[in-house]
Order: structure tokens, then C-alpha cells, then sequence
């Protein structure tokens, strides 16, 4: 199985969620549910099953965080950076058919994925070329701008 290509940075801000989430996160959830208990019948208790739906939802994230870590594969950043094309981690300046221009990050960790259809284009772009976006409601075009790092 291929992990999820990261940049260190990107990996280090999944380790910092990891970390709260398994430290205070956890731990406000367990108080909620000792707070829930005492007020009675588990059975109709709306504040208890609220808290364990909370835990449940917080043990999956914190799961799925786990195996995004474990699976991860750093990028080597000094060669995506010599190649002067669009590759993880890259911050791109584009421009659309209208002559808007977007500022976007390609990262699966709070920018453009690089599976959804706008980083599918840029992947491997340079600057001044043109890609077709496929996006679900129509395609469009946008034409790479800059790339930084």
C-alpha cells in the first residue's frame, strides 16, 4: 500500500493534531461522560450517549490520523523545488479563464488535495502553462502564474 506523499511540515501538523486530540481532546471527552453518569439512568441519558458519540467520533479521527502518520512518504523537497513544476506542497498562483487569480496549496493537510480535480491538473504544471480542470459541474482552465515552496 503507498502512503500519502507529505512535506515534513505537513506530517508535523498531522503528529500536532494527533497529539491534542490523544491529550486534552481525549480527556475532555472522558469528563463529559463521568459528568453524564451521574445524572442517572444511562437509558435515557441524552448527555451521556451525546459524550460517547463525541468518543467515538474522536477515537475514529484519531485512528485515521494514526495510519495517515505511519503510512506517510516525505516528499524530497530540495528535488521538488529544483524541478520547477508543481509538486506537493508547492503554493501555486493561478489564473481562471476570467482573469481571476487564486492563491492555492497542493496538500491533503488543509489545502488542494492533490486527488481532487484541481490538483490532479497542476501536478507536474510549470509556470506559464495552461491545464484543464475537470471539475463535476463543468471544466474550466487556468493558467499557473508562480510556484513557490
Amino acid at each position: 500500500m503507498e502512503g500519502e506523499h507529505l512535506t515534513a511540515a505537513q506530517k508535523a501538523k498531522l503528529e500536532e493534531e494527533l497529539g491534542r486530540l490523544e491529550g486534552p481532546e481525549r480527556k475532555k471527552i472522558v469528563e463529559a461522560i463521568a459528568t453524564a453518569r451521574g445524572f442517572g439512568d444511562l437509558s435515557e441519558n441524552f448527555e451521556y450517549h451525546a459524550a460517547k458519540n463525541e468518543q467515538g467520533l474522536l477515537e475514529r479521527r484519531i485512528t485515521i490520523l494514526r495510519s495517515r502518520i505511519e503510512n506517510a512518504q516525505l516528499i524530497d523537497e530540495v528535488a521538488a523545488a529544483a524541478s520547477e513544476s508543481v509538486v506537493i506542497g508547492s503554493k501555486i498562483a493561478i489564473e481562471d479563464e476570467d482573469g481571476e487569480r487564486m492563491d492555492v496549496e497542493i496538500s491533503s493537510v488543509g489545502g488542494v488535495s492533490p486527488e481532487s480535480p484541481l490538483g490532479k491538473a497542476l501536478l507536474g504544471a510549470k509556470v506559464g502553462d495552461e491545464v484543464e480542470v475537470e471539475a463535476p459541474k463543468r471544466n474550466w482552465r487556468a493558467r499557473v502564474v508562480s510556484i513557490g515552496r
